[in-house]
């Protein structure tokens, strides 16, 4: 089908699975009571560091082969189970026809360790010897062959069209918060440019993994101290607390969407993106750059924002400069950190903030907020324009316009 030149990119699936549970009615439940909604921590398995767990999920509902299961590493399993729900989602699930010319535009980090093999190692070398020699032995006599799968970025997107048969193209993006932009960026692109109809967006992160908190640790933004939201760290040095999850969208031209009779959660008005370098000052620059360009009509007035704050520092300094420097432009910015509710996912992480604000635009009510710092504050606002922002907790600065769709 040609698309149309008044064609529009709406979302038309959803799929979510954190801490606060699995599926868009759980997590708005959970995020829509009286008073500050409450995160779910666990301080204790990893202390001194908190994570947001993943709530218990029964893998065989999206992944029913256990062999399949088996060659997938736990990140790869949250993705996987996340991009079922969100086909599920849009009625795509089971329908041949649709899931071939569904592109797959997937963020992904690298693989899992096998953590006991390498704890073998370590202990078994000692402080001195033949240090190569060994290694190579215990390398080619501990690992598993299905490890080397789990290792590959890519394979989440190959799972995906494994498991669920979405085979149409397929392109996975590394680096971070950034790798979730450039997804989303993607594909809402190639909708605009007629280049595809329908593209699954989205990917996971397996927080509870000690080699995951250690790379978070050596690059100094791991957040470590009792648990406080993204806005009240600064003050212990700042810091990431991570979140398991998985988050994927269906993407989808607002006439092919018609066609099939597709309801819309939202449509996507604009995407932008930027990478400084970080000096003092130049990511808020850099944001408020991206703002002066967004499609946002009309400039002032009310704004829903959905941060993607981290809390590390200086980032999340940064981005609370840019909130309040909106103000001058006429706008009364209304922000919710998500962060603080899921925990910060990395790649995932844009894709989450997303997957929430189409949730607000659809049922036209914001969210409280998410703590009780003065960044947050309630009020009545009915959403019909929501700006994602993203600051990555090393590089990149980004946002997203959600609007309704009607």
């Amino acid at each position: 089908m040609m698309r149309s030149a008044r064609d529009q990119v709406w979302i038309t699936g959803i799929g979510l699975v954190s801490s606060l549970g699995h599926g868009t009615a759980a997590h708005w439940q959970k995020l829509n009571v009286q008073g500050t909604p409450r995160p779910v921590i666990d301080p204790q398995r990893f202390a001194p560091y908190t994570i947001h767990p993943l709530a218990g999920i029964d893998f065989t509902k999206q992944i029913p082969r256990t062999s399949d299961q088996r060659q997938m590493e736990r990140w790869q399993k949250i993705g996987v189970y996340a991009a079922g729900l969100a086909l599920a989602d849009a009625r795509l699930a089971g329908d041949a026809p649709l899931l071939e010319r569904t592109n797959l535009c997937i963020a992904a980090g690298n693989g899992e360790r096998d953590l006991a093999l390498d704890a073998r190692i370590l202990a078994a070398a000692g402080p001195g010897g033949a240090w190569g020699a060994y290694l190579n032995q215990g390398l080619t006599a501990g690992l598993r062959p299905t490890l080397y799968l789990g290792q590959l970025s890519n394979l989440l997107a190959g799972n995906i069209s494994i498991v669920h048969k979405a085979t149409g193209s397929s392109r996975t993006f590394k680096g971070e918060e950034m790798a979730g932009v450039s997804a989303f960026a993607n594909a809402v692109a190639r909708i605009e440019a007629g280049q595809g109809e329908l593209f699954l967006v989205g990917g996971a992160l397996n927080a509870e993994r000690e080699d995951a908190l250690l790379a978070c640790e050596l690059a100094g933004a791991l957040y470590n101290g009792p648990y406080r939201s993204v806005w009240q760290r600064r003050e212990q040095g700042g810091g990431l607390v991570p979140g398991s999850l998985g988050a994927f969208l269906v993407l989808e031209s607002s006439g092919h969407a018609r066609q099939r009779g597709a309801v819309p959660y939202a449509r996507i008005s604009d995407v932008l993106s930027s990478r400084s370098r970080r000096g003092p000052g130049d990511a808020s620059a850099a944001a408020a750059g991206l703002f002066s360009r967004l499609r946002l009509n009309p400039k002032a007035g009310d704004l829903g924002i959905l941060s993607g704050a981290s809390g590390a520092e200086p980032a999340t300094a940064e981005e609370r400069q840019f909130i309040a420097s909106l103000a001058q432009r006429g706008v009364n910015p209304i922000v919710r950190a998500w962060g603080s509710m899921l925990g910060h996912s990395l790649e995932a992480h844009f894709i989450a903030g997303l997957a929430l604000a189409a949730l607000a635009v659809s049922n036209e009510v914001f969210y409280p907020p998410f703590d009780t710092s003065e960044v947050e504050s309630a009020c009545d606002v009915r959403p019909d324009r929501i700006l994602v922002t993203t600051f990555g907790h090393w590089r990149g600065e980004a946002m997203a316009l959600v609007q309704s769709a009607w």
